[in-house]
């Protein structure tokens, strides 16, 4: 239901992929994951961190994208937490430029790979918040994100706000503003 709360201009087709892993999250209450995480890890640094499952997951969703039929230049990319991590990591692998990028609480993973990619994404903009108080993924993980992308050339900052690993109602509405304005500049 989220894009239930994503506010467009335009009608657009939503896609959501679960992750391939479920995971406990609270008593009764399950999530889904890309690859599997240590809880005792959390407060780590990511950023040279390729998960093992990276290169599969990555290749199934390329496939997924080559079954749409859609040019990657008409679609948006974006996660939550893990879900971040991974459009990032497909959005710079993309053979051409999506229409843009949403991160959700995210970190930076696999620097090394990712650094000679994001030279074909120069001038591109970006989206991403996170909760200051997030105890999941550190605040610190998401300003490396952030400014491993614009140190790339990609255009973006992170909105900060009061909460942990959630998505409040005013990031919902922000991310809104942002599809609407690549919508518009990309004449979608």
């Amino acid at each position: 239901p989220l894009k239930d709360y994503i506010p467009t201009e335009k009608k657009l087709n939503w896609l959501f992929p679960e992750g391939v892993t479920e995971v406990p999250i609270g008593p009764g209450w399950t999530g889904r994951a890309w690859w599997p995480l240590a809880m005792s890890t959390l407060s780590t640094d990511f950023s040279s961190n390729k998960p093992e499952s990276l290169d599969k997951v990555r290749n199934d969703l390329m496939n997924m994208v080559a079954e749409l039929k859609v040019p990657w230049s008409k679609i948006f990319l974006g996660g939550f937490s893990q879900g971040a991590m991974m459009a990032t990591d497909l959005y710079l692998h993309a053979p051409e430029p999506p229409a843009g990028l949403l991160l959700l609480s995210g970190a930076l993973i696999n620097k090394e790979e990712l650094k000679p990619l994001i030279e074909n994404r120069q001038g591109e903009k970006f989206f991403q918040c996170h909760g200051k108080n997030d105890q999941v993924l550190m605040m610190k993980s998401a300003r490396q994100l952030e400014s491993f992308l614009n140190a790339g050339g990609m255009k973006g900052g992170c909105l900060e706000f009061p909460g942990g690993h959630e998505i409040p109602p005013q990031m919902l509405q922000k991310a809104g503003d942002y599809l609407n304005a690549q919508i518009r500049a990309k004449a979608l």
